[in-house]
């Protein structure tokens, strides 16, 4: 295989649809409880709304769209994500075909972006709107670099607009990037005309059509899209380092993180040339390094004109995109053929994306054996199936206080609507009369009551009580040792 990819590189791209296929299979086959990420999927596929809180809404309406098709369940959860997965690296191998000269380029390029964590690690765990935001990174730089390439020609400049546009709903820091790009190329005499193209004013005519509905929501509840991230990026504010500092040390190690393993890969594999490599320069490696550069710079000032000092790898996913792509570049740029470095590059960036998505599969069945449970172990299969066994017509509707709960719930009873407290978006109002269930975990002490905000929420929805004691239920964890139990409670009430 590691030949055959010298020899046809365009098989390259079978490898990434067989390796986004298997992932979704591997998932398909895992007990059907969901992640974090998946479970607030899950929930918010009930609503089209312009937005959703703290994230930007790309990614819940195209797991809207594919429920609306297809019903809820784990394959709809998972193909949304793997095909996007599959469009990121399509696009990124492609960006690295127009910009160089080796058609081995973007083997190179698609095989680095895959040892990036967030890529071959996060997005396969529990990641939704970065992956999202990911592919409208690799759509931007391939509509970008080909307008720069081709003569002018209105149909790159408009996809330029729709990437810059689906970036902009997908994530919010995506914003840095096209600015970024702006940048890069204004040392360039021969780039900067394209800047006073007519065509640019299309360009911004798409995007701000694409993102117009979701900025009007933003205008309106500038605190719900702000407030959640603005608190994360403050925490361990308590330091005595001034914050900037605090800011500035966590980016830069955030950064290292990053980007340390995919350094480390192309270092050991091109060591022979690494001065060659260093030494090498075109238009398009000055563009994209000055795009990295950039986009860094950006966000150190606004790391410290918001006080930030708590920054995550994942936040800057977006911007370490870019270092396969300027590697790869130098690596042309340098005049080296990658046919001899390919196969020890495919067989590391193989070992990182396949051995992960074998390794969360079989964490399923291993993990128990050591005491370790995790989300996919919870098991609302076995919580759903004993309700099911009660006599009595089916709930109307189930109340939940918690998004986890809410989103597997779903995935158990696809035809009910979940009620969570806190974001019912007036659904409790629409219900018909009949029996709504509360459930709630009650692992934890204390929650073997009916959670306050549960009770709240019944109680404005004028809900009777059938019984005011819960009924208290142990389900043995999914792929569990024998006497491991979880716990859950659950009560009855009627609307009338």
């Amino acid at each position: 295989m590691r030949s055959l990819l010298v020899r046809r590189p365009d098989l390259l791209y079978v490898l990434i649809a067989g390796y986004c296929l298997l992932s979704i299979v591997l998932k398909i086959l895992r007990p059907d409880s969901l992640e974090i990420d998946e479970s607030e999927q899950a929930l918010l596929s009930q609503y089209l709304l312009l937005g959703y809180g703290a994230q930007p809404p790309l990614y819940n309406w195209l797991q809207y769209g594919v429920v609306a098709l297809f019903g809820i369940s784990v394959a709809s959860l998972t193909v949304v994500k793997n095909v996007l997965l599959f469009l990121f690296l399509l696009f990124y191998g492609f960006t690295a075909r127009v910009l160089s000269r080796s058609q081995l380029s973007p083997a190179v390029a698609v095989l680095g972006v895959l040892t990036l964590p967030p890529v071959f690690l996060l997005s396969q765990r529990d990641l939704s709107h970065t992956v999202a935001a990911l592919f409208a990174v690799s759509l931007f730089l391939y509509g970008f670099f080909r307008a720069l390439k081709k003569p002018p020609n209105l149909g790159d400049y408009l996809l330029v607009g729709v990437a810059i546009g689906l970036g902009a709903i997908s994530k919010y820091n995506f914003v840095i990037l096209p600015v970024a790009a702006l940048l890069a190329i204004l040392p360039e005499v021969t780039l900067r005309k394209h800047l006073f193209d007519w065509r640019v004013l299309a360009s911004a005519a798409v995007c701000a059509v694409i993102v117009a509905p979701h900025a009007f929501w933003i205008v309106n509840n500038i605190g719900h899209a702000t407030g959640v991230t603005v608190a994360e990026m403050k925490e361990g504010a308590g330091s005595a380092l001034p914050h900037a500092i605090q800011g500035l040390v966590s980016l830069t190690v955030a950064a290292l993180k990053g980007v340390a393993l995919t350094l480390a890969v192309f270092g050991s594999i091109f060591f022979a040339d690494l001065g060659k490599i260093l030494r090498a320069e075109s238009l398009w490696t000055r563009v994209v390094g000055r795009m990295l550069l950039a986009c860094f710079v950006m966000v150190a000032f606004i790391v410290v004109a918001m006080g930030a000092t708590h920054i995550r790898p994942k936040w800057l996913a977006l911007f370490t995109a870019l270092l396969p792509l300027y590697l790869t570049l130098k690596i042309d740029a340098a005049g080296l053929n990658p046919a001899r470095r390919l196969p020890a590059l495919l067989s590391i960036a193989g070992v990182l994306s396949v051995g992960v998505i074998l390794m969360l599969w079989a964490r399923v069945f291993i993990g128990p054996m050591i005491g370790d449970y995790s989300f996919a172990h919870t098991p609302y299969n076995g919580f759903a199936h004993a309700v099911r066994a009660e006599a009595g017509p089916p709930p109307v509707a189930i109340v939940v206080d918690d998004r986890i709960v809410a989103g597997n719930l779903r995935i158990q009873f696809p035809d009910t609507p979940i009620i969570l407290t806190g974001f019912s978006q007036g659904a409790e109002k629409r219900l018909p009369a009949g029996r709504i269930m509360a459930a709630w975990s009650a692992e934890s002490s204390g929650r073997e009551a009916i959670p306050p905000r549960i009770a709240a929420l019944l109680e404005s929805m004028l809900a009777r009580m059938a019984d005011s004691k819960p009924t208290i239920i142990s389900v043995p964890y999914n792929a569990g040792r024998p006497g491991d139990v979880y716990t859950f409670a659950y009560v009855w009430a009627d609307l009338r």
